[in-house]
């Protein structure tokens, strides 16, 4: 298009562009009702008329005088090589790469090594981060955070639960046993370190410390009752061995499914499965061992107090 010659003549760019949309593409002009339905009317050039480059150029433009100017006044039409589609990010000039991980790596490790191959590019070239990518890499500091979120939400409520601030500890010291079994777990099937597995990660922290809570809370009521420390311990064990192994077993069963399913999206329930499998099996099997262990340590650094024991004797010295 000659820009000096359409202004010479009248013709704005605009109007030429509104005449090529009508004649080669599609223009809406209005709507009208048509047994109760409404219909939008649409104005196109016959076929005829634009199917060579001499025929657009047989095309006229009004301009502001109201006059009709031949489209050949003031363009001219030739062939040229081009993208048949020019896709742009942020204004500039791009091109869309999309990939996965390869099996047993996780996209962490997909997109750091993207980068390392980013570095060669030549200058004047950069990369920039879309979609799942973007979110992943935004999120991905974040973890730590709502791990340390996850825990000390879990210690407030077992401070609520024990009404005391040093019980809680030997709870959640069970918690790295539970993560030890997802991490073995996961790492035996080679299945990736991804968001996945973080959120059974997460899950762990409540899994791993219920199986510590049956056995603090009774060996806990039993110390109160009046039994020493290590005679209320064993007995807590004693009596807490059953449910917590018939407890464990039935969610073990529970998320075997997502462990060896199939099909779409298998890959995720994998992750999340097995880890929770893995460290549920570990928090159950080292937690009959340890908790009483924890349990004992703190009370002998903490030693607290018996309360129901005190208000006994009280009752019994007042009677």
């Amino acid at each position: 298009v000659d820009r000096l010659k359409s202004e010479s003549l009248g013709v704005s760019i605009t109007d030429l562009n509104d005449t090529l949309q009508s004649s080669l593409g599609v223009a809406y002009i209005n709507d009208f009702v048509r047994q109760g339905r409404i219909l939008r009317v649409q104005m196109q050039a016959e076929a005829d008329l634009r199917r060579t480059p001499e025929d657009i150029l047989k095309l006229s433009v009004r301009n502001n005088k109201g006059q009709m100017v031949p489209l050949s006044e003031i363009a001219k039409a030739k062939w040229i090589s081009g993208s048949p589609k020019l896709d742009r990010y942020n204004g500039l000039p791009s091109m869309k790469i999309s990939g996965g991980a390869a099996p047993g790596r996780s996209s962490g490790e997909a997109v750091a090594a993207m980068e390392e191959i980013a570095k060669k590019l030549p200058a004047g070239v950069g990369f920039e981060w879309s979609g799942t990518s973007f979110e992943e890499r935004q999120s991905g500091s974040q973890a730590p955070l709502l791990f340390g979120i996850s825990l000390f939400v879990v210690f407030l409520c077992l401070a609520a639960l024990f009404e005391s601030w040093s019980i809680p500890f030997a709870v959640l010291l069970v918690v790295p046993l539970g993560i030890f079994g997802a991490v073995v777990a996961v790492t035996l099937r080679e299945l990736p370190n991804d968001v996945y597995f973080k959120v059974g990660l997460i899950a762990i922290i409540g899994l791993s410390s219920k199986n510590a809570i049956l056995i603090i809370e009774f060996a806990r009521r039993l110390q109160d009752d009046g039994m020493s420390l290590i005679d209320a311990v064993l007995e807590a064990c004693r009596l807490r061995f059953r449910p917590i192994l018939m407890t464990s077993i039935a969610f073990v069963v529970g998320v075997l499914p997502l462990a060896i399913s199939t099909g779409a999206g298998a890959q995720s329930r994998h992750a999340i499965g097995t880890g929770v499998m893995g460290g549920m099996i570990a928090a159950t099997l080292l937690a009959v061992f340890l908790v009483p262990v924890f349990f004992v340590v703190m009370r002998r650094i903490f030693p607290g107090h018996a309360r129901n024991r005190m208000n006994k004797e009280e009752g019994n010295h007042h009677g």
